[in-house]
């Protein structure tokens, strides 16, 4: 249930903000989860120079990050991460319990000629051939690890297949991203639906009718449509909205996590940088924030590691 498709062009869709809802339908026995992404979608674009069918691979990933971590609660957060052996390589995310969500693809610049829909061919730059992994900290001693086969590349069926084989769970999902002919993103977002124990075979089959109804994601959003209405055009008047919260990007690098980064090197592997190089530059991945730390920053690292401070390899073979 995917959608992406090149529109000409460059307002932004007015009136919504990026936002994850959550409900429940059918009595309770169904969850729902809702989410526009576009702004955080654009700013991910914006930030990795991400080509058009990156850009919807990445941000249908994204989105259903950030509808599963609204699945979490407290501290908790996961990380996805899908890699079926095409063309734009790896695309990993993270997302929270409180709407901070942040990804980046391997390789940005790919963008396929459209597929046979005249869409985005967002499965041939997926590809098929490998899996898509989720590892949640739950806060216990080890976390949680799930992993499906990818089966379309087209992620939104390859999440439906992940929550069925490995989370047991009934789900539909939805996902979509409209990219301007410029690159930037027109709309982003998706829908969840999982069903629980106790729905009926006849609400099943609604369900399954209205799903096949329903306007694509990028459309509803295009329209005016709020993820409340989304959730009225799946369900009827059968669905609540138990709670709304913004969604955001945030990454957690800082020049300080760097520093500290270097410091578990140890002193030796500094020493060897000031000496190459003069300094050290680091690239984070999640957000392409450049951080470099020149020869002085490097050496009152080198000499806090030493007289004993270092790592335990430092002191091998020294007297």
């Amino acid at each position: 249930m995917n959608e992406t498709g090149i529109k000409n062009g460059c307002e932004p869709v007015q009136g919504h903000h990026d936002e994850l809802i959550r409900g429940v339908a059918l009595g309770g026995r169904a969850r729902v989860l809702a989410a526009v992404t576009t702004a955080l979608v654009d700013e991910l674009r914006a930030r990795h120079d991400t080509w058009p069918t990156a850009t919807a691979a990445l941000g249908r990933a994204v989105t259903a990050g950030a509808m599963m971590g609204g699945m979490l609660k407290g501290a908790d957060k996961l990380t996805i991460q899908i890699n079926g052996g095409g063309p734009v390589g790896q695309i990993v995310v993270d997302a929270n319990a409180a709407g901070d969500v942040r990804g980046y693809v391997q390789n940005p610049h790919v963008h396929l000629p459209p597929n046979a829909r005249g869409k985005l061919d967002v499965a041939g730059a997926v590809g098929t051939n490998g899996y898509l992994h989720v590892i949640k900290d739950l806060g216990l001693r080890e976390p949680y690890r799930g992993s499906s086969p990818i089966v379309s590349g087209e992620i939104a069926e390859d999440f439906t297949h992940y929550f069925a084989v490995s989370e047991q769970t009934p789900s539909a999902v939805a996902l979509g991203v409209l990219v301007e002919p410029g690159g930037a993103v027109k709309a982003s977002g998706g829908w969840i639906v999982q069903l629980f124990p106790g729905v009926k075979e006849e609400e099943v089959d609604e369900l399954e009718r209205r799903i096949k109804s329903i306007p694509p994601v990028t459309g509803l959003i295009e329209s005016g449509r709020g993820p409340d209405e989304w959730l009225a055009e799946l369900f009827g008047g059968d669905a609540r909205v138990l709670d709304r919260m913004p969604l955001r990007f945030r990454c957690q690098c800082s020049r300080e996590r760097v520093r500290q980064t270097l410091i578990s090197l140890g002193r030796r592997e500094i020493e060897s940088l000031i000496e190459e190089k003069g300094e050290a530059e680091v690239v984070c991945h999640f957000c392409n924030e450049r951080y470099v730390l020149d020869r002085g920053e490097l050496e009152l690292l080198a000499a806090s590691l030493s007289g004993g401070g270092g790592s335990a390899e430092d002191g091998k073979g020294e007297k």
